[in-house]
This record gives structure tokens, sequence and C-alpha cells, in this order.
């Protein structure tokens, strides 16, 4: 042996691995500690490793840990679902709960709280906007209820509903979620208008596909609550977006005349009726004044047509005095007599008057 050589061995100068020679410190005795071991074993166990009492303590002891081992915890915003012998008993709540350990009982607990998100029309990020968002046609273009074809990127959100439900009765829960949403979202927009679907229905889109897609879980049992149907991306396909964008331009322009021209109606319209409703009121005053006026004369004659049938001399008399008073106001006046004998002499004021008016008019002018 090559360890033979002038030292005695591999460590030199005829020492063990222990740093004694022939005489010094021995290696440990494996089988004397195995040997050992087993006394102590056999001394905690009385009667032996043997006996009937040692195998029963061992057995209750392997019992005992298989029974411990079916205390389990629910954490918050988790549901336990326990099954016995493969099938469903109950639900528990979040704490420490005891169910029959395996293989007789087993216990599941998914997050019922947890919102999960479901791309379709997109991968690669949570939103079309993204960095490295990769667009799959196949899910995103539909026809409209124009016959039009539209691109239409949206994201599902989801929670557990019911956690029995959820992993008992659909075999691949986000897989059927996927599929169905986008046959829901292909039958509401199949039932819209490109130009409703682009603008002012979006929300309704949203809504009625959340809708549509909730009643369809809900008949499979899947034990799903989607809680929201959010729309990302609403175009017309690449390859004519550019004539839909002009054609969208243009519709604006119509709207922004359509506006203008609303609000000169809004200005003209009431300024029109003002000055109608002014002219109706100014007629139905003058219709008032000429009735009232109309009336008031018709008074006046009664008035004195009852007074004539009183006193037809008189009544007679005065009618014709003032009648020749207006008639003869602005006249020269010569009285003459009623027998014709002769002129009754008069003093004529009138004409003193004008003659005293005349000369006082022509000094005011001269003044001025």
């Amino acid at each position: 042996m090559p360890w033979k050589s002038q030292g005695g061995g591999p460590w030199g100068g005829g020492q063990g691995p222990w740093g004694g020679g022939p005489s010094g410190p021995k290696p440990p005795d494996i089988e004397e500690i195995l040997r050992k071991s087993q006394d102590r074993f056999k001394r905690f166990l009385p009667g032996g490793v043997g006996g009937a009492r040692g195998f029963v303590l061992i057995a209750i002891a392997v019992v005992a840990i298989w029974l411990a081992s079916g205390f389990y915890r629910v954490q918050p915003g988790e549901q336990g679902v326990e099954l016995l012998f493969g099938r469903f008993v109950k639900l528990t709540s979040p704490g420490l709960n005891y169910w029959f350990p395996s293989p007789i009982g087993e216990v599941t607990t998914p997050n019922v709280e947890r919102t999960n998100t479901i791309n379709i029309g997109f991968r690669g990020g949570e939103t079309v906007r993204s960095v490295g968002v990769r667009d799959v046609p196949q899910e995103s273009l539909m026809l409209t209820g124009d016959q039009n074809i539209i691109d239409i990127d949206f994201v599902v959100q989801w929670r557990v509903k019911s956690a029995s439900d959820f992993l008992f009765n659909i075999r691949e829960p986000e897989p059927t979620i996927k599929i169905v949403a986008e046959s829901a979202m292909r039958e509401v927009v199949g039932k819209t208008t490109l130009e409703d679907a682009l603008t002012v229905k979006r929300q309704d889109v949203e809504d009625r596909t959340r809708d549509l897609l909730q009643n369809i879980l809900d008949e499979y049992g899947a034990g799903v609550l989607i809680a929201d149907v959010k729309l990302q991306k609403v175009d017309p396909p690449a390859q004519v977006i550019d004539a839909f964008n002009d054609v969208q331009r243009a519709r604006q322009d119509k709207e922004r005349k359509q506006n203008e021209a609303l609000t000169y109606s809004n200005d003209i319209l009431p300024r029109a009726k003002g000055e109608a409703q002014r002219m109706i009121q100014d007629a139905t005053a003058y219709k008032e004044k000429l009735i009232r006026e109309a009336e008031g004369e018709a008074n006046r004659f009664l008035s004195v047509y009852n007074a004539y049938l009183q006193n037809k001399d008189v009544t007679r008399t005065r009618l014709y005095l003032e009648r020749m008073q207006q008639v003869l106001k602005d006249s020269e006046k010569v009285i003459i007599d009623k027998g014709g004998t002769g002129v009754v002499p008069y003093l004529p004021l009138p004409e003193l008057r004008r003659r005293t008016e005349q000369p006082a008019s022509g000094a005011e002018g001269a003044a001025k």
C-alpha cells in the first residue's frame, strides 16, 4: 500500500486522523453508538420494541399525527371548500378550521375577493396602450348591425361568487369565461350600428355585454361574478380607418353647422315671438279702447234719447244750439232779425280780439 512508506500512514508520523498514534485516542465506534440508541429507545418503551404495548403506542402516535393534520387555516379573502371522499360537503369562512385529513377529506381554499382580468382582442399588457401589446384580429374583428366591420378590444373583470360552483360545475373556468365574453360582445355589437358603437352607445354596449355574460354564466352555474366589461379600443379596421376619419370629420363639420344654425334660431325666435306678443298686446289695447269709446257713445246717445222722450222741445232746442255752436264758432257772425226787418246791432268782440292779438304777435317777432 502507498501509505505504508516512511511515515507510517497517509497522515505522516504514524498518527491517525484524530491526531494520536497507535497509543492515542481512538475513533468513535458507530456500532456502539447505534447500540446505545436502541437501548434508550427500548427503555422508553416498556416491554421492548417487539411488545404489543410498543406497537399500540406507535399506532396511537401515528393516528394522533394524522388527525392533527386536519387543521387548516383559511386566509382573509379566501373561502374553504370541504370535500369528503371527493364530494362537496360545505363552505367555511376565514380562520382556523378542522376537517377530516387526507385521504378521507380534502380542503380547497380559492380566493373569492381577488378581481381577475381577461383581455380579449389583444395580448401582452393590461391595456391596449401598454408597450408590446399584440393585436388578435380573430377575436377583435366583429360585424355590426348595419353590416360594417369594427375592431373592438375589451377587458373582462370577474370574481368568484360561489367557490363550490366555480370548482365543480365547469372544468376550465377562465377559458370558458373568455369564450362566453367574446360571444356576448359579438351578439351585442351585432345589434348595434357602427356609428352608435363608436360614439354615443359605448357605455350601453358595455352594460348590455356584462348583463348578457352574467346571465349565460349563471345558466352554466359557473359561480362567477362579472364585475365589469370595459371597452379599450373601438375603431374601424386599419385598412379603412383613413376613409372613416374623413367621414368623421365631415360629420363633425355637419354637427358644427347644425349647432350654429340652432344658436341663430335660439337668438332670432325669442325676439320674433316677443315682437309678435307686443303687437298682439297693442292690438288688444286698441280693440279695448274702441269698444269703450263705442260703449260711451252709445250710452251718451241713449241718455240723450231718454231726455228727448221726456221733453222733446227742450231737447230739440238744446241739440240745435249745440250744433249751431259747433258750426259757427270759427265764422264771422251776422245776426239778422227773425222777421227780416233789419240788422240787429251787436258787439264784434271776436274781431276786436283778433285785431288786438295781431299787433302783439308782430311785436314778439320783431323782438326775436
